[in-house]
């Protein structure tokens, strides 16, 4: 009678105790909260759909410089020679519309941007939480709302948390970045690491990569996964990976570009990037173990 009642006690422990949640909640007006497991991503639809914050329970992995381009998670179409500078506003910094269907309330986000007054593109971001809480899931897609046929790429822009020991690798062989050593990055079991350091510059580089690029910072680490390019399906003067840092320590751009692909009007194309966010226990350097975790993580 006892071990029954043991039991019975322990189970409704067990059942008592709730399972971390994967939903989507908010509103556009206050922003919403996309839950997976332990992390939490916050999306605001009136900042240009951007991502703005990215936690591991209470740790932030994205900036909060509150800085017009220098803080959260954005998208642009690429090659940036279309628009050259600013970003194009409709799919930066104006206003989304929410566009979640009632079958997927709770369960994904859709963002709808403004038609491009600059280029004739409507973006819509998909966000989706993992269903076992591992990762939550990003799908771009880019329509062509104009008239006639245009080349486009997709391209998404990460500002993270300007951290002393914070460590970006991604796996592809030093030799092949360019310019070849703006940026110092270091050679370690055939991957591409670099710490930070200050220069009298700003600087910026391209890569090709395997279709992931990873952030090791405060204790977390974060991977970004997307389509591995071969070196001839970027836009013009463009990269799968694009890493950038001011002259200081204090603000650097996790980037990524999808296929440079041809949309007639009507048409569109779709890109996924999948965001993982894990403790790290380790200290951030370079090494075969921390690559070994990232290809575990994203397999």
């Amino acid at each position: 009678m006892r071990t029954h009642k043991l039991m019975a006690a322990v189970m409704a422990a067990v059942i008592s105790v709730p399972a971390l949640a994967q939903t989507v909640q908010g509103s556009a007006d206050e922003g919403f909260a996309i839950k997976a497991g332990n992390v939490t991503m916050t999306v605001s639809a009136k900042e240009g759909g951007k991502i703005i914050s990215y936690k591991y329970d209470d740790k932030e992995m994205l900036s909060q410089l509150r800085v017009a381009n220098q803080y959260g998670s954005t998208f642009w179409t690429s090659p940036q020679k279309e628009w050259n500078w600013p970003p194009v506003n409709e799919f930066d910094r104006a206003a989304y519309t929410d566009e979640t269907s009632a079958s997927n309330a709770g369960k994904s986000l859709l963002l709808t941007s403004q038609t491009g007054r600059k280029l004739p593109f409507q973006i819509q971001k998909l966000y989706t939480p993992d269903s076992k809480g591992k990762y939550i899931k990003v799908a771009y897609t880019i329509v062509n709302k104009g008239d006639t046929e245009r080349k486009v790429a997709p391209w998404e822009i990460s500002r993270v948390v300007a951290d002393e020991s914070g460590l970006i690798f991604f796996d592809a062989p030093v030799e092949g970045i360019t310019p070849a050593g703006l940026i110092p990055f270091k050679a370690e079991s055939g991957a591409s690491w670099y710490s930070f350091e200050q220069a009298p510059q700003n600087r910026k580089i391209n890569s090709d990569g395997k279709g992931w690029l990873a952030y090791a910072a405060n204790g977390l680490l974060m991977i970004k996964k997307f389509d591995d390019l071969t070196p001839s399906q970027p836009a013009p003067d463009e990269a799968e990976i694009q890493v950038y840092v001011n002259q200081g320590k204090t603000y650097i751009e996790l980037e990524s570009q999808g296929e440079y692909k041809t949309l007639a009007p009507g048409q569109s194309l779709t890109w996924e990037v999948v965001w993982y966010l894990i403790p790290l226990k380790d200290a951030a350097t370079p090494s075969k173990n921390l690559l070994d975790l990232v290809r575990k993580t994203i397999k």
